[in-house]
């Protein structure tokens, strides 16, 4: 026999115009379980305390299970009846969702004779919950952000023989809202959420991709992570021929030998430390060597030898005074050296390779490891680059040294070709003398926007590679199975793969179904990629990619599947325009997930850092998604000076400081609203970070189109930037070439905001790390010092304990929800959120 419990859930949104109530329509129901009374072995436990009913909720139970079927009850007025067995304890499970378009404080108030827990995304409501007796009900306080909220209720029939139970809920928001129309609480069933901070955060993301140099297995790296606590780290092992997990959650510090596809580690042993092979084909390990070295090392193409990278750090002077010998000796890294040493795993003998007061920079060891190539610098402030590269080939058997490079300006690294007869070699478009610059009108090159080149030992012979080609090289691998490059390069606002023939100087671009590849790992000895990507709607997917005849794509595991299930995303479209002079300025916008044409929305503007292109990933830290899941139209553009358009495009970042990039960012913007009615032109926001940071501040001083601002880590003065960041004189003399305070104060001072604070008017919040040694935490605080003298609207949130990037996970969840408060309070008029987080205080 079975009795009828009755169970009325009722959402009550009072508004201030209109005194709306929202009932709950649906739940999800999954049934119930039947749960006993424990045996009384005793009639107290360890703690004194006799058996009562209420301790029946204790009992664990996993939801993720409870809920795996449900129906779908609709309520009748708010209310809803289910049976449950006669003279028994049933636990029953109920859940719906709420979706706040807004963020709301308020209360949850249950009324029910009966005992229930509450569950607020899968955690027990504890805290501010108070009990009335008299009138039988629970009213728990709520914040709500604009985010989907998961409510179950745990509720527990009791074992008597009543017919019906009954359980009223309201919600009933504190806020003080204006108008229906900017509040609408979406209550469902449906599971669909919108894109934020924690979906970034949390879950698994693929760290690196590495295939063995046989192109048979792959070892992708993984981070596990759902809350404050360190990720998991671990990683896979896949068949690269059929694409099946081999092996699952193997330790993630193994790497490939360079010749026999072997699996290597080192730990611990009963003598010393252990080199460790690991056969992919079986998992079995062997101890290779025992008592070698500790420290880092590689190995040579023919795996008889280790080369060591000893290191050693000059002392100070004297305590707590430093004599500062360069810009950077005022940070950690300064005065440490590296050099060469190498292990003969047969003889167990250690051999020094480099000794001395420089910096040695390993590049790489020939194919028949009897040549290492390795690097010096030389520091000259007096003329651009300050800094200059020597590259030495060291024979292995004799230590004779042989200068390949002296003094050479822009060159970055260099690695063997296969045959060991020719380098290539990394390097800005000004490297060898300007041989592969291709800039135009444009007078001096961005040396950010990385080129590659050919050289012959034979002939000596420097031949620039990708002068004609408009992709900016990230890196290059070169093949010994196809005897041709791989790269990985960004291409406008995209990071693809392409392969280039060095004899014929053609390249061939490389079917990848993400739009961004995150990092791309080449077999040695077969034309075969292991790669990992996401695009505008999907998290990391791993593939490989046989070339040659097969031409075969595999997927090997999809990330995002469960990453981003029961996600909504906006659509992405594109906005591209000619500029007054006549340049196509390429750019995207994104639409909220609930997009209404006939609404009007708030829009932001994003732009890029630095002079790298804002790419088409989904995850990362001012991800357009996120945005447009709050509710805002999201314009990105990539203006003049990014690289990924050609060195003439990217050479206009040099000397410009924002001198022309601002006038595309704000004809952008203009032409953008104008085309498009749904955007609400009065309420239009603009944010970025380092560069983008400062222009932010730049744009602020020439246009009053922006309604609100956010510069993270932003440069307010050029002069104070160039001589204190601890990138200031590097990153300079890219961005700055040739030009000085003393020489070019129209450039010094007449693109830096502070001298301009006056005309900044737009609302602005400066978000900075307080230990930020590239852009020092003075640019944000000289910037607020003059904007509150002048009576201008402006808040300075300093991030305590981090640097140029917010990477501690909490305070970069608080971070993300700073800056969506602020758009809240100037965008949309809602300044709840901004005062929840921080409240007016009396100075």
């Amino acid at each position: 026999m079975k009795k009828n419990l009755i169970l009325a859930l009722i959402i009550f949104a009072k508004f201030i115009l209109s005194g709306q109530n929202i009932p709950v329509e649906n739940y999800l129901y999954a049934g119930y379980n039947i749960v006993k009374k424990p045996v009384k072995v005793d009639s107290l436990n360890v703690k004194g305390k006799k058996f009562e009913e209420k301790n029946l909720l204790q009992n664990f139970v996993s939801f993720d299970k409870v809920f795996e079927k449900t129906t779908t009850l609709a309520a009748d007025s708010g209310k809803i009846s289910f049976s449950t067995p006669k003279d028994e304890y049933a636990f029953h499970y109920l859940k719906f969702y709420i979706f706040p378009d807004r963020f709301i404080k308020g209360n949850l108030t249950l009324k029910t004779a009966d005992m229930f827990e509450l569950y607020i995304n899968g955690e027990k409501k504890k805290d501010k919950t108070t009990f009335d007796s008299v009138a039988k009900a629970t009213k728990v306080e709520l914040t709500l952000e604009p985010k989907r909220y998961e409510i179950i209720v745990k509720y527990l029939a009791p074992n008597n023989d009543r017919d019906t139970c009954f359980l009223e809920t309201f919600f009933t928001p504190k806020n003080k809202i204006v108008g229906t129309q900017d509040f609408a609480p979406l209550l469902s069933v449906d599971p669909t959420q919108f894109y934020g901070i924690e979906i970034i955060q949390n879950g698994i993301t693929i760290t690196n991709v590495s295939i063995s140099p046989s192109g048979r297995y792959i070892k992708a790296s993984y981070n596990e992570r759902w809350d404050e606590k360190p990720p998991r780290a671990y990683s896979k092992l896949f068949d690269a021929e059929t694409g099946n997990l081999l092996k699952y959650n193997i330790q993630s510090n193994v790497k490939w030998t360079p010749t026999s596809s072997q699996l290597y580690f080192t730990r611990k042993g009963m003598k010393g430390n252990e080199l460790i092979f690991i056969n992919p084909a079986n998992m079995e390990l062997k101890v290779i060597a025992a008592n070698i070295p500790e420290g880092r090392f590689r190995f040579t193409p023919n795996e008889e030898k280790l080369i060591y990278f000893p290191e050693e750090k000059a002392p100070k002077e004297m305590e707590f005074f430093n004599r500062i010998l360069d810009n950077s000796d005022r940070y950690g890294a300064f005065r440490k050296r590296s050099n060469l040493a190498i292990y003969d795993l047969k003889t167990g003998m250690m051999q020094p390779l480099t000794y001395g007061y420089q910096n040695i920079r390993f590049n790489d060891v020939s194919p028949d490891s009897k040549y290492l190539i390795f690097g010096t610098t030389n520091t000259d402030y007096t003329k651009r680059p300050f800094t200059t590269t020597n590259l030495f080939l060291l024979n292995l058997e004799t230590l004779q040294v042989d200068t390949l490079f002296y003094d050479e300006k822009y060159l970055s690294h260099a690695t063997f070709s296969p045959n060991g007869k020719q380098l290539l070699v990394t390097g800005a478009p000004e490297a060898f003398n300007g041989v592969g610059l291709n800039i135009g009108n444009e007078k001096i090159a961005n040396a950010r926007d990385t080129q590659l080149f050919l050289y012959d030992f034979a002939s000596k012979e420097i031949k620039p590679l990708t002068k004609n080609f408009a992709p900016s090289v990230r890196s290059a691998v070169w093949n010994a199975a196809d005897q041709k490059i791989y790269l990985l390069v960004n291409e406008r606002d995209m990071i693809t793969m392409y392969t280039l023939d060095p004899k014929t100087g053609k390249f061939t671009s490389l079917p990848a179904p993400e739009e961004v590849v995150r990092d791309f790992s080449v077999a040695k000895f077969a034309p075969v990629v292991a790669f990992y990507g996401q695009s505008n709607s999907n998290a990391d997917r791993l593939y490989v990619l046989q070339q040659g005849k097969k031409g075969k794509l595999i997927c090997l595991d999809d990330i995002s599947k469960d990453k981003l299930a029961n996600v909504k995303l906006g659509e992405m479209l594109p906005f591209d325009f000619t500029s007054e002079d006549g340049t196509l300025i390429t750019g995207r916008y994104y639409l909220p997930p609930n997009f209404d044409p006939e609404k009007k929305y708030p829009m932001l503007v994003y732009y890029y850092a630095g002079t790298t292109p804002t790419t088409r990933n989904l995850e990362f830290s001012y991800s357009m998604q996120m945005y447009a899941a709050q509710g805002y139209v999201v314009y990105t553009l990539n203006p003049s000076g990014t690289i990924g358009f050609g060195q003439e495009f990217s050479a206009r970042h040099v000397n410009a400081w924002g001198g022309r990039t601002a006038q595309e960012i704000i004809e952008g913007t203009q032409l953008f609203y104008r085309a498009h009615p749904f955007v609400d032109s009065t309420k239009i926001g603009c944010f970025g970070a380092s560069y983008g940071g400062f222009m932010t501040m730049h744009l602020l001083t020439l246009t009053d189109i922006f309604a609100a601002a956010i510069s993270h880590a932003g440069i307010s003065a050029l002069t104070s930037y160039w001589g204190e960041g601890n990138w200031g004189i590097g990153y300079s003399s890219i961005a700055s070439a040739d030009s000085y305070p003393w020489n070019n104060q129209e450039l010094y001072v007449g693109q830096s905001p502070l001298f301009y604070a006056d005309r900044i008017h737009t609302p602005l919040l400066l978000l900075h790390g307080s230990l930020d040694d590239n852009v020092p935490v003075g640019e944000s605080i000289q910037m607020y010092n003059a904007l509150r003298i002048l009576g201008r609207p402006v808040e300075l949130i300093m991030v305590e304990g981090e640097k140029h990037s917010i990477i501690d996970y909490k305070k970069r969840a608080i971070w993300a929800k700073t800056m969506q408060a602020w758009f809240a309070k100037w965008l949309k008029d809602q300044p709840e959120w901004w005062k929840e987080l921080y409240p007016e205080r009396k100075l």
